[in-house]
């Protein structure tokens, strides 16, 4: 698709920034599990950490297709750090814009989207991923408000995060229309982090197990109504998915740019290798892969800012970009050779970190799924 001048700009700045200022010290934030708490006061000054939030809120007023290619720069330098924003972005800020209380935007929104609070999202079980709603953590109501008890698993920021959005039943007897959501203030008595998951990429993004127990909520911190949660949490999935898709883009973008460069100054035979019909027709088969997963990526960004429903091609983004960057990714350490499996070229980060990718967000599996019911 042709960008507008301003879509065009947000990504020329924002690539930019990340490749001067995030690509250099990803080897270092990896090693030390985490990023400074100043580099998510730079990202709100970029607008990043609520680009699609209503300037009369606090956020950027950026639409969906500007937000994608943010995200995808930021992957391409960094993905774990893009998994931060699109859990920032799409499942915690949009939940608050669409059924938070004007109490509640007022509380936690100025926080979030200024870089003070980074928000995780907590609807995941040991035994509840794709299948929602199994859920089993309880919410029981007490004077006041609501006791919480229970557990959660694979949750993003679990451990940084200071407001976790968390799915709980309300009415075991109602089913999925007996669930709800609430705001929860991660330094209330009774949160738990039971373990930060040690994890074959994203080390700097933390993703933890969590417990709760006789954790006290006050009326006004559930988001929506009672039996609200389970429309809540799957409400988000188009910009979730996304945000995900272009994620995988990034990250894909990102390894086929080192092994360009690397076929261009490589010598074999007299000659660089990107010369040699072999390796040339290997990464234009990949460079195709990558374009045609990022007009997909695009495509279901222009839908959703134009108001249309778009979660088949949300999902058809998000299979194909993330199935397309794992053999991007592979392709261009093969074009490496040697190197490419050495961790200071940069590409056997990126490979760890992008096979997450067709897991998190709905698998693939769930993916197909979605399409087909569509079809």
């Amino acid at each position: 698709m042709i960008l507008t001048e301003t879509q065009a700009a947000i990504q020329a700045s924002i690539r930019a920034y990340a490749q001067e200022k995030l690509r250099p010290r990803t080897q270092a934030f990896e090693s030390a599990g985490g990023y400074p708490p100043e580099l998510f006061g730079e990202l709100a000054g970029l607008g990043l950490l609520g680009m699609v939030a209503p300037e009369e809120e606090g956020g950027a007023g950026a639409d969906y297709v500007s937000y994608a290619l943010a995200l995808i720069e930021i992957a391409a330098a960094d993905g774990a750090l893009s998994t931060i924003l699109s859990i920032q972005n799409s499942l915690i800020v949009s939940a608050l814009l669409k059924d938070g209380t004007p109490a509640q935007k007022q509380r936690f929104l100025p926080d979030l989207i200024g870089g003070k609070t980074i928000g995780a999202f907590a609807l995941t079980e040991t035994d509840a991923g794709s299948d929602a709603s199994a859920i089993r953590t309880r919410a029981t109501k007490s004077a006041g408000g609501w006791t919480l008890n229970g557990s959660k698993q694979f949750i993003t920021s679990g451990k940084i995060g200071k407001l976790a959005l968390v799915i709980a039943v309300t009415d075991p007897e109602a089913g999925k229309k007996g669930m709800s959501a609430f705001l929860v203030p991660t330094d209330r008595k009774g949160y738990f982090v039971d373990k930060v998951e040690h994890k074959l990429g994203q080390a700097a993004s933390d993703t933890c197990a969590l417990r709760f127990e006789d954790l006290f909520i006050e009326d006004d911190l559930m988001l929506g109504q009672p039996g609200q949660g389970y429309r809540i949490a799957l409400s988000n999935l188009e910009a979730g998915r996304i945000g995900i898709s272009a994620q995988c883009v990034g990250m894909a973008q990102g390894a086929l740019e080192i092994a360009i460069g690397y076929a261009k100054e490589r010598k074999s035979m007299g000659k660089p290798i990107i010369e040699h019909q072999a390796v040339g027709f290997r990464l234009a088969d990949l460079a195709a892969k990558l374009e045609a997963a990022r007009h997909l990526v695009l495509h279901a960004a222009s839908l959703k800012d134009s108001g249309l429903p778009c979660l088949k091609e949300a999902s058809m983004a998000k299979l194909v970009a993330s199935e397309t960057a794992e053999a991007v990714v592979s392709g261009a350490i093969q074009t490496l050779g040697g190197y490419g499996y050495l961790e200071e070229f940069g590409i056997a980060k990126i490979y760890r970190d992008v096979r997450v990718c067709q897991i998190y967000e709905g698998t693939s599996d769930i993916q197909r799924m979605v399409i087909a019911r569509a079809l």
